[in-house]
């Protein structure tokens, strides 16, 4: 029966876009992030990401993490400029405690930008949070 489903709830872990400089190119790119900010590690992290809007849309990327540290980052991809001109979503799915948890990050199209930065704790770049 549904009422004897049990969906926990994603807490504590987060994906965030930062500008950051590249040294390889010499020049600063925005990056995303996959950030655990629990006490605990996360294991097994799928992250799938997508742009899209009304007429296009990006190719599906997937990527895997074994093992997210406690209070640690992995870096999920680069993302372009005309890539942010869409809405970005990445689908992060986890084992924690257990559990598998899921959650949808969204960032709205044009809302990274550098006029929105903040500094993203636990990297210490300057960043945006995805809803």
């Amino acid at each position: 029966m549904k009422k004897d489903i049990h969906i926990p709830i994603s807490k504590e872990v987060y994906v965030a876009i930062v500008h950051e400089w590249n040294k390889e190119f010499l020049s600063k790119d925005w990056n995303a992030y996959l950030i655990n900010n629990r006490n605990t590690p996360i294991q097994m992290a799928l992250v799938v990401s997508k742009g899209y809007d009304d007429d296009r849309k990006t190719s599906t990327m997937r990527y895997a993490f074994g093992v997210v540290k406690a209070k640690g980052y992995e870096k999920i991809e680069m993302v372009t400029e005309d890539v942010l001109a869409l809405n970005n979503e990445f689908y992060v799915t986890y084992y924690a405690d257990d559990q598998l948890y899921e959650r949808r990050f969204i960032f709205e199209k044009n809302t990274v930008t550098k006029n929105n930065l903040i500094t993203i704790p636990l990297l210490e770049m300057d960043g945006i949070f995805a809803k």
